[in-house]
């Protein structure tokens, strides 16, 4: 018997899974976690006021809400491999105009090409890639993928230190190199539906065959685009991750200037910015795990009060003290990175896979609503008031808004 005989290939839609945790980790901590840490070096030398600049998260917001259907149909009719590539190319032309900015509109600019950039080569795309190879196991292999995300906080302290060596207009160069190095050639790794190239979702050998260690999944819906806009169930969870969508997008882009308006130093600050997708890592893992065996709509709802608890902990850290910064990372971040999980599953559930692309894009797009308001609202609040305690209370509200969303919705008659 030959040595290798009875070595067993590992299953092609795992090197997607790779794939896309490697592409999410260094674009998502570049582009989306990253911001905060050059957030208060702009404001020094351009003179803008938070809300000016805020209102660049809204912009790539924008943008990603407007193009999420698009690139979503895009990869639904065309696979993920070259709408990734030329995603991967826009982000690190975003970069590259970013480091040269003059002005506010030539800011705002560079913002909406980094936007266009990560629609094409980050959630939609990276998680329509996934779903497509997977259903029994789709909330574990998601909840893989985007933990990407998570561990890109581990960049927030990189840029952090490439500022203070050099200045965020050269961090910002070497992190578009970046793009381009690292983010390019995994594009290569994607392909699209796995019955193309014989395979079967999740790997099973035949139609009959459940994934190991998953429940039985139901009879597989096939449901289109246009009937899911008229379903009530779609509208619940695309508005949930909305209100998701309003609190996730605000601290993330605030994170570090709130905690440098109670006092806490910058370094000190990273590191509680790097912490927070780190942390949700445990809850992309565990909940895409639960949502696998459990009601996902349960395990849905309690990711939510998680992330309420944790708002209420980091609009209290001024009044109570900062050790609730403890209670906050813990709270917020998993029930952060189980919500995260447990979307693209449930739209594999709720819709089935055929239409995947088209139908997440289209609640993509409703989400970045809420990243559009959330940001410069909290910046006015800070610029208006000197204090940004205020407004996390008022997104607890929108949180417990969320839960009662998600807690209600019913599965999709077809």
């Amino acid at each position: 018997m030959p040595l290798f005989a009875s070595f067993r290939r590992p299953f092609y839609g795992w090197w997607i899974v790779a794939a896309s945790f490697l592409i999410a980790f260094y674009v998502g901590g570049v582009v989306f976690y990253g911001f905060t840490a050059i957030f208060e070096p702009i404001a020094e030398e351009m003179g803008w006021s938070y809300a000016q600049i805020s209102l660049a998260a809204s912009l790539r917001g924008l943008e990603l809400g407007l193009l999420a259907p698009l690139t979503g149909m895009m990869t639904d009719r065309w696979g993920p491999r070259r709408i990734l590539m030329g995603g991967t190319i826009l982000t690190a032309g975003g970069l590259f105009l970013l480091s040269q900015t003059s002005s506010l509109a030539m800011f705002y600019g560079a913002f909406a090409l980094l936007a266009l950039g990560m629609s094409a080569s980050t959630v939609t795309v990276l998680l329509t890639a996934v779903a497509n190879w997977f259903r029994a196991r789709a909330g574990l292999a998601s909840g893989i993928a985007i933990c990407g995300f998570g561990f890109s906080g581990l960049i927030v302290p990189v840029i952090v230190m490439l500022v203070d060596l050099y200045d965020w207009r050269m961090a910002v160069v070497f992190l578009g190199a970046g793009v381009l190095v690292i983010a390019l050639p995994l594009s290569m790794v994607f392909r699209h539906r796995p019955e193309k190239y014989g395979y079967l979702p999740d790997g099973r050998k035949d139609a009959g065959v459940k994934a190991a260690g998953s429940i039985p999944p139901a009879p597989e819906l096939n449901v289109g685009a246009r009937y899911a806009l008229k379903s009530p169930t779609f509208w619940r969870i695309s508005l949930t991750y909305m209100c998701h969508m309003i609190f996730v997008s605000s601290i993330i882009t605030h994170v570090m200037p709130y905690l440098s308006s109670i006092g806490v130093v910058r370094s000190q600050a990273s590191l509680v910015a790097m912490a927070i997708p780190i942390i949700s890592v445990s809850g992309r893992l565990s909940f895409g795990w639960f949502a696998d065996k459990f009601t996902r709509r349960k395990v849905a709802a309690i990711a939510y009060i998680m992330m309420t608890l944790g708002l209420l902990c980091f609009g209290s850290l001024a009044s109570a003290g900062l050790w609730l910064i403890v209670p906050f990372l813990l709270l917020f971040g998993i029930g952060y990175g189980g919500s995260n999980a447990l979307r693209p599953s449930m739209v594999t559930e709720y819709f089935g896979r055929s239409n995947f692309g088209s139908i997440f894009g289209l609640m993509v797009g409703i989400n970045a609503l809420g990243g559009i308001l959330g940001p410069p609202v909290a910046g006015w609040v800070f610029d208006t008031w000197g204090s940004y305690q205020g407004i996390w209370f008022v997104y607890a509200v929108v949180g417990i808004a969320a839960v009662l969303s998600i807690a209600s919705i019913t599965r999709t008659r077809t």
